[in-house]
């Protein structure tokens, strides 16, 4: 099964691609870990990436194409991948798509797991932190006592990037970003919609019926 995976911020995509990996028994690929492994390894194509990376520059697309070529010729992928975080644009889907049939494993289906604007506000907003590391949710999954971490006691807040004028951005961004790769792939009839407005276990159970 090859997989490209998308979905906006809040979504749960890293659940659900963690829950499908395991289950179809393919690698799920993240673009960004993929690329810092190069980095650290020293590939040629990874010392390549941090000339641009060290300079504050965006990586080209065609050096991080020529590592995903590298990652997807990998053994582990002979019987599919999920790759999770690219394309991000038109270029890189039309990139991605030849060297997908240069090495013989074209995309089998595009996952886009679809929230309204509404919904992902609202479970992105209620999210609160403990700076101990555990997290939680004022609707979802709330502590004990308001405001307090049940672990350590100590105070939670709310972060930054998880306040509404912050979030409503992050989607706008994903939105312009993202809405010409939908409509690219919707054209090739692989792409399939989501529902992602549910529990884990349905999201995933409709995920799973879909690709079955």
């Amino acid at each position: 099964m090859n997989i490209v995976l998308f979905g906006p911020p809040g979504a749960g995509k890293g659940t659900q691609a963690k829950k499908l990996s395991e289950h179809y028994n393919i690698p799920h690929i993240s673009t960004g870990d993929i690329l810092r492994a190069n980095v650290r390894d020293g590939t040629e194509l990874g010392l390549e990436a941090k000339g641009y990376m060290d300079k504050g520059k965006l990586v080209p697309d065609e050096v991080l194409i020529g590592i995903i070529k590298n990652r997807l010729a990998e053994p582990d992928c002979v019987s599919g991948y999920l790759l999770d975080g690219y394309p991000r644009t038109i270029p890189q889907a039309d990139a991605l798509t030849g060297i997908l049939e240069d090495i013989g494993k074209p995309l089998d289906v595009v996952l886009n797991i679809d929230f309204t604007n509404d919904e992902l506000l609202s479970r992105l907003s209620g999210r609160r932190m403990c700076t101990c590391g555990v997290s939680y949710h004022i609707d979802f999954n709330p502590p004990k006592q308001n405001g307090i971490c049940d672990v350590c006691g100590g105070k939670l807040y709310q972060r930054d990037d998880d306040k509404e004028e912050a979030i409503m951005q992050r989607l706008e961004v994903y939105s312009e970003q993202t809405q010409p790769l939908i409509d690219y792939y919707a054209n090739t009839g692989i792409m399939v919609n989501i529902d992602g407005s549910g529990d884990i276990d349905d999201i995933f159970a409709d995920i799973c019926k879909a690709l079955e």
